[in-house]
């Protein structure tokens, strides 16, 4: 699985556990919807400011957010 994609699936996941549509999502990290879609769709690779600002809405640490994501392809290749 790729970075991008693996990004992509914990993003998705954390955002439909935290309740929150794209827009929701988008709104309170001050991006576009349609970026976040495309994050979700491994179309767009986030920069480290959009991964302290996603964190933050969601509540997680930035750190927390990349083990999930680290995690998520550790447990594909398997």
């Amino acid at each position: 699985m790729e970075l991008n994609e693996a990004f992509g699936y914990v993003l998705r996941k954390l955002r439909k556990d935290a309740q929150l549509s794209q827009e929701d999502l988008a709104l309170r990290c001050d991006l576009d919807r349609t970026y976040i879609g495309l994050l979700e769709r491994a179309q767009r690779q986030p920069t480290l400011s959009t991964i302290f600002k996603i964190a933050n809405v969601l509540e997680i640490a930035p750190s927390d957010l990349i083990k999930q994501v680290e995690y998520h392809i550790n447990e594909t290749l398997n």
